[in-house]
């Protein structure tokens, strides 16, 4: 393997307690930077000065989720010096949503909510994204040819091709893997085959900064068939006649180049900003939080609910939406369901999810049975297009989170504790399939706020949960453009 995450473990042990708490924005006590040193404090009683040193650099980490967008910035003892969020703003393409616009609005609305002072600082910037969402574009001009097939989109048209062409149970063998996406495309399109090119959300978001088309990281393309084991594309991926979209691979947090000189004029970044290869959402989040052991794992709880276990073993079987990412000598194994907060959302406002769940008892079992979806379609732990909502009875062929009790708050209990099973069902299954058993579960994303729901997971999953050190992938972003500033640097 010519580059490994290994730097990475390198540098954890470094890391002092972030300051400030996750969640508290950071912004400079002057307008513009002082030679000597920069000052910056958190706002709010637990007010702590950090100073940075002349000549320190910052490194700039941005995760691009389901719903939004974070960024993150820290110094090389991981230390954050500011943080934000944008949700991401609705454009229309006729009846549907331009996803294309609103993430390109966003990447921008970030860099300029950066503070002034902390831009020339900037050594370099990395990108996490959405596993296995799509785009294809114009490998000259680098806009999209079509629509972004997002994360959980499903081609199971494409499948039946897929499966005639891949070992059995790859990872690619899921009507929502890349693969699956690109063929369907393949299939769909007519016309400009020959100067297309295919981009995972964090290579498009990345290019837009660097400006060199057809680069991605070994994670982001994992769900496209490539090989990270052997670190190249597979010979029966290379001889199908869409091969040519392919982008080249190298390993996340590899600088690809400085950072475009009208967006560094324009926005006040210095001239040796480098723009670095991202990774997935999940495995930005499991980097943020540090578990570097064998049986350490993270569930991320945003949107949707993902799970990534270190183990010693590589797993893979796409009967149950289970894959593996390399990390130096070790697996990623796990998989992503579309349960998840997203179900929450449709039910209950921020302030509602805050006051309910104050009055569950998480050490009593809820007798309600769910299987929180916002529509059908399930990868993990099942992998299953057409798996419907279910109502908690036998009878299953109502698509909706029935019975609803009276109680609102018993309502939420079922609803948190059924995820929870999904999660428990999820870690079990990567036992069985040979994965190194879980022993401790950090939880990152939206969902790790919720310390009712740590002790109901707690208790269905007869295992530690705690909330990571750091819960947002944006963090994990950040470390990798660290190691990539530090790469450049040797």
């Amino acid at each position: 393997m010519a580059a490994s995450l290994h730097h990475l473990t390198f540098f954890f042990p470094l890391l002092r307690p972030p300051s400030p708490k996750p969640g508290t924005e950071l912004h400079g006590a002057t307008s513009k930077p002082n030679p000597r040193a920069i000052m910056a404090f958190a706002s709010g009683k637990d007010t702590q000065e950090v100073v940075l040193q002349p000549g320190e650099r910052l490194y700039l980490g941005m995760d691009f989720g389901t719903s939004g967008a974070r960024y993150a910035l820290i110094d090389k003892q991981g230390t954050i010096h500011s943080e934000g969020k944008r949700e991401y703003p609705f454009y229309m393409s006729g009846e549907t949503i331009d996803w294309v616009q609103s993430w390109k609005t966003t990447i921008f609305s970030l860099l300029e909510d950066v503070p002034v002072h902390f831009r020339p600082l900037v050594a370099s910037i990395s990108i996490d994204g959405t596993s296995a969402t799509t785009i294809i574009v114009d490998s000259n001009t680098g806009e999209p040819l079509w629509r972004p097939f997002l994360y959980n989109e499903s081609c199971p048209d494409a499948l039946p091709m897929v499966k005639s062409i891949a070992p059995v149970n790859h990872t690619v063998c899921s009507g929502s893997s890349t693969l699956c996406k690109l063929v369907s495309w393949w299939n769909t399109e007519d016309s400009k085959k020959e100067s297309a090119l295919l981009l995972h959300q964090a290579d498009w978001l990345l290019w837009l900064l660097h400006g060199k088309l057809g680069v991605s990281d070994y994670n982001n393309a994992l769900k496209v068939g490539y090989d990270p084991e052997v670190d190249s594309y597979p010979p029966w991926l290379l001889a199908q006649p869409y091969s040519h979209l392919l982008p080249s691979v190298t390993a996340p947090g590899t600088s690809i180049g400085c950072l475009k000189e009208n967006i560094r004029t324009q926005f006040g970044f210095s001239e040796d900003c480098v723009v670095c290869t991202g990774t997935t959402d999940s495995i930005a989040a499991f980097l943020a939080a540090r578990a570097t052991q064998p049986g350490k794992a993270v569930t991320s709880l945003g949107s949707t609910l993902a799970i990534k276990l270190l183990s010693t073993r590589r797993i893979e079987d796409a009967r149950f939406g289970v894959y593996s990412h390399r990390l130096d000598d070790k697996w990623l194994v796990g998989g992503a369901s579309n349960t998840g907060g997203a179900v929450l959302r449709e039910l209950f406002t921020d302030e509602q999810l805050d006051k309910l769940s104050e009055q569950i008892n998480p050490m009593e079992a809820s007798p309600l049975d769910y299987y929180p979806l916002t529509a059908a379609g399930e990868r993990f732990p099942v992998a299953d297009p057409n798996l419907a909502p279910r109502k908690s009875t036998k009878d299953r062929a109502q698509c909706l989170l029935h019975p609803r009790p009276e109680s609102d708050v018993e309502y939420l209990h079922g609803i948190l504790e059924s995820i929870a099973r999904i999660e428990a069902k999820a870690y079990s299954l990567l036992k069985d399939m040979g994965a190194t058993e879980v022993e401790e579960v950090f939880t990152a994303g939206g969902g790790a706020k919720n310390d009712k729901w740590i002790k109901i997971r707690e208790r269905v999953l007869g295992l530690p949960v705690s909330r990571a050190m750091q819960t947002e992938a944006a963090y994990g972003a950040a470390l990798l453009a660290l190691k990539g500033a530090q790469q450049s640097l040797n």
